[in-house]
């Protein structure tokens, strides 16, 4: 891993990483406390806090939620390009975590409101992730720790309900993208990642688990102030190289 440190180190713009060994504890970070622009990474944390609602009795999957003209919000997803319609408020967790949609993530969020939304991310343990409540200012934070503490959370079922954990594990598995820490990988190996990436001018963010039979592992690269998004791109994928490397030939 500080082969991974010592690269990002020598890369253009900011860096920020976080590994884990969930069998070990071995843990390894470079600026992993430092609160960086989350992009769709935040979709994660997101999804859980939702789906905590679900099990708190406050929202079900099921409940109808009407998406409107003037819900769509620009950026990455297809339902901005969509007529008015319904959707149950588990095809639009399931479009915002696989499409990265950010009308399904804003109704979402709309629909828990955002005092909900910080007490749950406090209830996760998040302490430096905040999505902003401000029209016209899409800049949310987190750090590569907290996106990190997601994923344990979920492989250790200490937040959602197992079924839940699962489903959330499930749809990022599924989401067939993995062309950041993932893109060196051979494609064999692709459904043993769950994985949320975010971009953005000036960002590329991947978060990820991978679950091997020799253990299951997290890690976490952001990224900010790089010169263009393939220079970010090729930041991630060579460390994401490297990351399983450093699993396949060190951990046994």
């Amino acid at each position: 891993m500080k082969e991974v440190r010592r690269y990002l180190e020598d890369r253009l713009g900011k860096y920020s990483f976080y590994f884990e060994d969930l069998k070990s504890g071995f843990i390894y970070g470079y600026n992993e406390h430092i609160k960086m622009t989350s992009a769709g990474c935040m979709k994660l944390p997101v999804a859980m806090a939702v789906i905590k609602d679900v099990e708190e009795g406050k929202l079900s999957l099921d409940d109808l939620v009407l998406l409107e003209s003037r819900d769509r919000v620009e950026g990455s997803g297809i339902l901005k390009h969509l007529n008015s319609r319904e959707y149950t408020v588990n095809e639009l967790v399931i479009v915002m975590l696989v499409e990265s949609d950010n009308t399904a993530t804003q109704k979402l969020v709309s629909l828990i409101g955002f005092e909900e939304l910080k007490a749950k991310f406090e209830e996760m343990g998040l302490n430096d992730t905040t999505m902003n409540d401000m029209p016209g200012s899409p800049i949310n934070l987190t750090t590569s720790f907290d996106l990190s503490l997601c994923w344990k959370l979920l492989k250790e079922e200490r937040y959602l309900s197992k079924e839940h954990s699962r489903y959330i594990i499930e749809l990022l598995k599924s989401e067939n993208k993995k062309k950041k820490t993932g893109f060196y990988l051979d494609e064999s190996l692709k459904h043993k990642i769950a994985s949320k990436a975010g971009d953005m001018q000036g960002v590329e963010n991947d978060t990820t688990l991978i679950e091997l039979q020799k253990g299951d592992f997290i890690f976490t690269i952001m990224s900010a102030d790089i010169p263009n998004s393939v220079y970010g791109l090729v930041s991630l994928a060579k460390s994401g190289k490297m990351i399983w490397d450093g699993i396949t030939y060190n951990w046994k």
